[in-house]
Order: structure tokens, then sequence, then C-alpha cells
């Protein structure tokens, strides 16, 4: 037996032995429930830091294969990943006109996706973009402040304020659960979208975001999804979202206007 089978088989009996008395109760386990957050001046769970996702959420919030990209030029840079999917369950529950209409979506998301537009993203998908976000709390208000288009949108809490006017970020509404900071999210823009693969919903749309956090630099993220015009019933996804804990770690600007104007408004130059 070579050193390196002896280390491999070492280690593997101890991953075993590791998990059996854990099960027995032998070897606390930490759990994230038992995990409890800074305190704010107010006293309520300090969520303040530069967090994101690492996941392909953008890319599909369903499990899916990689894929070619949109560019065939460009062969694998700019290809599909894999990703085990982001929906508790594993499926979205589609009304079947709402389903048509993902998969037309799906067909010319190039040229249909607001993110390709630089849009706002909407909640959730915000959350999930491959850009981090920061949240910045008072007592009264939490910022939520988005590196993608500049975005950002403010979470009252503790407030019965109804919002103007549909928005593309939607209207915030937050409260606290223990330790675990809930928002409402109502009044959407129904052209915004949850990922590239052409997921939908309707200006019925309300999203309850729960944020908790489960260690120093982790929050286990759900979203429950509600829409009956587009759905035949409520569904979650979740993920964790992870601090960024680079030196100096700040949000940079990307203005990606700029990059859709030729896209948009090409058309309209004078010849």
């Amino acid at each position: 037996m070579t050193r390196r089978t002896r280390l491999a088989s070492a280690a593997l009996a101890a991953f075993v032995l590791g998990s059996a008395l854990a099960a027995c109760g032998a070897i606390p386990v930490a759990t994230p429930q038992s995990y409890r957050a800074p305190r704010t001046p107010e006293g309520t769970p300090d969520l303040n830091g530069i967090w994101q996702a690492n996941n392909t959420a953008n890319w599909n919030i369903e499990a899916h294969v990689a894929r070619q990209g949109p560019v065939f030029a460009l062969g694998a840079a700019f290809s599909v990943p894999p990703g085990m999917g982001v929906v508790d369950g594993d499926e979205i529950p589609y009304l079947p006109e709402a389903l048509a209409k993902r998969n037309a979506n799906a067909a010319s998301w190039t040229t249909l996706d607001p993110e390709v537009k630089c849009f706002m993203p909407g909640i959730p998908r915000a959350t999930y973009m491959p850009y981090p976000f920061q949240i910045v709390q008072s007592a009264d208000t939490v910022l939520f402040a988005y590196e993608f288009a500049s975005a950002s949108r403010i979470v009252r809490m503790n407030s019965q304020e109804k919002s103007p006017a549909p928005a593309w970020m939607g209207w915030s509404m937050g409260r606290w659960d223990g330790e675990t900071l809930v928002i409402e999210v109502t009044d959407h823009m129904e052209e915004t979208w949850f990922d590239r693969a052409g997921n939908h919903h309707s200006d019925a749309l309300k999203v309850t975001e729960r944020y908790t956090a489960i260690d120093a630099n982790t929050l286990q993220y759900e979203a429950t999804i509600e829409d009956p015009k587009t759905f035949s019933k409520p569904w979650t996804m979740s993920m964790p979202l992870y601090r960024r804990r680079e030196p100096n770690a700040r949000l940079m600007e990307y203005k990606c206007v700029e990059f859709a104007e030729e896209l948009m408004y090409g058309h309209l130059r004078k010849k």
C-alpha cells in the first residue's frame, strides 16, 4: 500500500468515525440556528456588509446542464455553466399559458431579457446576479445597494406606508422575526425576469424574502414567490450569500447603460 493510499484510507476512516459519533451525539454539531449575529445599536441583528451569491442562478434558477453560449464565434467563452438550481423542489409550478411564455422568452432571451438592456433587475434577481450588493442598516430603514446598473432599494421597517406606483425594484416593507430580516416586496414591474432562461412573473408578484446570518460571513437567503396569474401555487428559492472579505471591499461602478445604447437605439441613427 502506498503512502498516498494509506493517507486516503485514514482520512476516510476518520470521516466515517466522526459522522457516526456525531450521529450518536458524542460530538456536538454546530447548527445555523444556534448562531446569534452581532447587534446594531438598536439591538437588531447586524447584517451590514457587502455580500454576493456564488451560483449560476442568474443563468437559470432551475437545474440546468452546460450549453453553448450566445456567440458561437467565441467558442467556450461565455458558454452557459451547469447549475444545480436554487428552486426548492426543483420545479416552478407554472400555469400552462405562463409556461409557454417562459419557453418563448428563453428562445429569444438575447433580445428580450431586461438585463441585456441594462434595466434594473428587480427582486429577487438582483440578489443572485454575478455582482456584489451592500446592506446598510439604520434604525428605521435598510438600504440595499447593488453594483449592477447602480440599482438600489429602501426597505421601510415596521411601516404601513403604501407604494405610490409600481417600480423596477418593487416596494419593500421589512420586519425582524428573531434573527431573520423578513421583507415583503410588492408593486413590481412585470417586465423583470428571474433569470436569463426566461422565467418570468406578472404584476401580481409578491416576494417574501428572509435573510438570516448563519455564521459571521454567511447569510441564508430565501425568497417565497406568490403570483396567482403565473403560478399554480407559491414556491421558494434559497441559497447562501457570502460576505466579500477583501481588504477595502466596496461596490465598484457598473453603469451599463452605455453598453446597451447601440443595441436599443442604433437603428435610430440618422443615415
